[in-house]
């Protein structure tokens, strides 16, 4: 069994596929906020939540708990929170702004795994023309790392959302380790090559089933069977009860504003006379039925935030349809206020990508180890 180690563990997105995974063993996490910490744990009942500061965390807590010394775990999993990076000066191992990577790095070499994974948006690539990326692929190989990394859509892996990251695995045993191969592609990808994968699954597929709600209403029971196998995948072990299926109540006039969107329309497709006043090109925008979601944040219940009102509906996204977009189940469970519920869901990584990766790795391990 692998021992696994999740860093900025959010609500366990990015570590879900070893979680559901018996190969594997998620001994502990870290996580500062207190309602994802508390979400991890309602989810993960086996696991050791540290719910502090990284940097009051360190090798010395899983001596401490477990008797587990450097080397022992198998795998580090996180993506420390990049805000801060893109103001970092020219050496990120010692500007105070980088201190989250830095932390990431300190407990990296204290436990010193076989295999890490590093996750972070693609903006990473580009902030200082590239500059800070290259150094943290040197801060890790100046370590003993063999680094590969790769931008990763989660849609690519049968997440209804296009969500793209960038990916680096890191592995003290070689530099073979391979990247999952898609199971998914757009529709209107012409590459022959693609031919045999399956068509990316539409939001319709991923939330039809879930029953229709006005704005600022909230709906507690299914009232329809799953339809399509994304659904069905999603309410299995679930009850009768359903969670966190609500929005919140918006003004009359936004209301209607939501209500003259045609489906994937925005405020250019309206009356003048409806439009806002401002805004962002992305914003006041309606989703596609019959195409994934575009990439879901922290404010998918906000209109006024980059585009999330439901294609057939005069509302943003409910909670729970923002945990489809991102593969958690109907029986996963979030903790807190609506604003932090959609905070855990809209920072995860998508289960489906997880688990793409997780199975990567557990045939590279499989073949080396």
């Amino acid at each position: 069994m692998y021992k696994v180690v999740d860093l900025f563990a959010g609500v366990g997105g990015l570590s879900y596929g070893f979680a559901h995974d018996p190969s594997f063993c998620i001994i502990a996490a870290n996580e500062i906020l207190k309602p994802m910490a508390t979400a991890y744990s309602l989810n993960h009942p086996t696991v050791k939540v540290y719910n502090k500061d990284i940097k009051d965390f360190s090798l010395d807590d899983l001596t401490n708990d477990f008797g587990i010394k450097k080397g022992d775990i198998d795998i580090v999993v996180g993506g420390p929170p990049c805000q801060a990076y893109s103001t970092v000066g020219k050496r990120l191992i010692d500007d105070p702004r980088g201190k989250l990577f830095q932390e990431y790095f300190r407990v990296l070499s204290e436990i010193r795994p076989k295999l890490f994974v590093f996750e972070n948006v693609k903006g990473l690539l580009s902030i200082q023309n590239g500059v800070l990326f290259s150094q943290i692929i040197s801060l890790f190989q100046s370590i003993g790392y063999n680094v590969k990394w790769k931008v990763l859509n989660a849609a690519d892996y049968g997440t209804p959302q296009i969500r793209e990251r960038v990916i680096i695995i890191g592995s003290l045993i070689d530099n073979k380790f391979e990247y999952p191969s898609p199971t998914h592609r757009d529709i209107d990808d012409t590459n022959l090559y693609n031919a045999h994968l399956k068509p990316y699954i539409t939001l319709g597929e991923a939330i039809g089933d879930l029953p229709s709600i006005k704005s600022g209403e909230k709906c507690s029971k299914y009232n329809s069977a799953p339809q399509t196998e994304y659904q069905k995948e999603m309410r299995k072990g679930a009850t009768e009860e359903l969670a966190d299926h609500e929005t919140p109540r918006n003004n009359e006039k936004l209301v209607k504003l939501m209500e003259a969107l045609p489906d994937g329309g925005t405020p250019q497709d309206i009356p003048e006379e409806l439009r806002p006043s401002s805004g962002f090109a992305n914003t006041y925008c309606k989703l596609w039925w019959d195409k994934p979601s575009t990439t879901i944040t922290r404010n998918l219940s906000c209109p006024s935030s980059s585009r999330c009102i439901h294609p057939r509906a005069a509302r943003p996204l409910s909670t729970r349809e923002g945990a489809r977009l991102q593969g958690f189940p109907d029986t996963y469970i979030f903790y807190g206020t609506r604003s932090e519920k959609n905070l855990q869901i809209g920072n995860a990584v998508p289960t489906q990508l997880s688990s793409a990766l997780k199975d990567s790795i557990k045939r590279y391990l499989e073949n080396t180890l």
